[in-house]
């Protein structure tokens, strides 16, 4: 059946989907394809289908009568789901046991993904006083160099800010890119730093061209603080998820709360990258304009119940993009691309199971996701993570996936515990994991991150403080050993 006229296609969901299953794929899609948010031609006909077959399939008898003019074609899910677990069994012991999971999605492509998926995108750029000179001036460079790399049906927007906000290029398709170019240049730095400002001047050119058909994303360039409007920023970065706006972060210099930035992308599913010397901003333009151009589905999203007693206790995407996750789910998740797939790894803390029971189920939930590609573009795929359960513990060691990404993240747990110790005042435990984290980081042979924890240890014993910019490279340093083929600073 064509997928425009099946109403499990057009809400996005397989034929066994539950109730709970079709209500939530309707209000997803009523908050990305309403005509108030979409902006195609034929946003109003795609969302009076996703009325009609709410109504229809939320109908127990109209449903009925719906199945039984279906044929019996199988649904083809466009990503297909491997999950592979540090044990093959939970064992029947009388205390709680950890277990892991790692989720390893890849795209199903059909003819109707060749075409690449047009951008749009909103650069955000500080200009406060802080980012005068060679800083700005590169900035500007590479803004230039990415306008000339957009394609003809990409929309492309800049905001400024400092203490207030400027649209420096509308939303809009360039083809006089000589003109954008010239305006670019004008950009000149003043000012304080007020980051929301920014935020919601490019939040609103980014919704002026917003299409579900569309890589919708914003960039925000900064190197210092903003003050008093963070919690503004966070829930303008929830409500810019909720209508499929991604959002990356680029830190330059060591002035710029990273907990912030992390925390404002990962609601979106983004990223946010740190920048220690000006000559290496066009290298991450680059990475970030590539990334985009190869999305085949955006917005992800694991939304997961645990079973009774047990708990997730760490959450942590592997690629495309490497990012610790907060614990609330749904878990924001970003983009799945062509050629990289998207993987996340779960840390479960499973309860005492109780005598005879054979199965536990460890969560259970659903999988939504964009296709920018594709007419109907929302899905959600159901999931269902759980062991069996055995009385004799199994002698095999973890797969190898497992075991290669758990002792990596192994090293960032470490400098994140120290971190908080030493934002609770315990200098002593926080200089002790240091000073762990840099023997572990020589026995992996990553001997400069090793020499930039070392020189932290001494920072805090002889001044009880980290350096800004040794407390960052420490942070990324210990992210970026997940990322494949990473050795001792470089990636191969």
């Amino acid at each position: 059946m064509d997928d425009a006229k099946n109403f499990y296609a057009i809400l996005g969901v397989s034929r066994n989907a539950t109730q709970k299953e079709i209500r939530q794929a309707y209000y997803a899609a009523a908050r990305r394809l309403h005509p108030d948010i979409n902006k195609e031609p034929n946003a109003g006909t795609i969302f009076l289908k996703v009325q009609k077959a709410y109504e229809t399939l939320t109908n127990p008898d109209d449903r009925d009568k719906y199945n039984h003019s279906l044929s019996f074609e199988e649904d083809t899910p466009p990503v297909t789901l491997n999950t592979i677990y540090s044990r093959s069994s939970l064992n029947q012991i009388d205390e709680p046991q950890l277990i892991y999971t790692l989720i390893e999605m890849k795209p199903v492509q059909t003819q109707e993904d060749d075409t690449q998926v047009p951008l749009n995108i909103c650069l955000v750029l500080d200009r406060s006083t802080s980012m005068r000179g060679l800083r700005l001036d590169i900035v500007k460079d590479t803004a230039i160099d990415l306008v000339h790399q957009l394609n003809p049906k990409d929309t492309f927007s800049i905001v400024s800010f400092s203490d207030h906000a400027e649209i420096l290029i509308p939303s809009g398709l360039y083809i006089d890119k000589i003109n954008v170019e010239n305006r670019i240049r004008q950009l000149h730095a003043d000012g304080g730093t007020e980051i929301f400002r920014g935020l919601e001047a490019g939040y609103k050119e980014i919704r002026r061209n917003l299409r579900p058909s569309k890589i919708n994303h914003l960039i925000l360039i900064t190197d210092g603080r903003t003050y008093g409007d963070e919690g503004q920023c966070l829930n303008l970065a929830t409500s810019s998820a909720s209508i499929g706006i991604g959002l990356s972060g680029l830190g330059i210099g060591s002035q710029w709360n990273d907990a912030f930035l992390d925390n404002l992308a990962n609601r979106t599913g983004g990223n946010c990258i740190y920048i220690s010397s000006e000559k290496d901003i066009a290298e991450f333009f680059q990475k970030e304009l590539r990334s985009l151009n190869k999305v085949f589905s955006e917005g992800v999203t694991l939304d997961v119940e645990t079973s009774s007693g047990v708990e997730i206790k760490y959450a942590f995407r592997l690629e495309p993009e490497i990012s610790s996750l907060e614990l609330n789910p749904p878990f924001p998740l970003g983009n799945i691309h062509h050629d990289v797939p998207l993987r996340v790894i779960l840390e479960f803390l499973v309860p005492k199971i109780p005598s005879g029971t054979n199965q536990v189920t460890l969560a259970e939930g659903s999988l939504r996701l964009t296709i920018p590609s594709r007419e109907i573009p929302l899905y959600n795929m159901r999931l269902i993570l759980g062991r069996p359960v055995t009385k004799t513990p199994s002698t095999n060691p973890p797969p190898q996936e497992i075991m290669i990404a758990t002792e990596r993240i192994t090293l960032y747990r470490m400098q994140d515990k120290a971190r908080n110790e030493y934002g609770a005042g315990d200098i002593e435990k926080a200089t002790r994991h240091l000073e762990n984290l840099a023997s572990r980081l020589i026995s992996h042979g990553q001997h400069k991150l090793a020499q930039t924890v070392s020189n932290e240890v001494e920072n805090l014993r002889q001044q009880n403080m980290y350096s800004e910019d040794g407390e960052k490279k420490i942070k990324y340093g210990t992210r970026a050993l997940l990322l494949p083929g990473y050795i001792d600073g470089k990636i191969l």
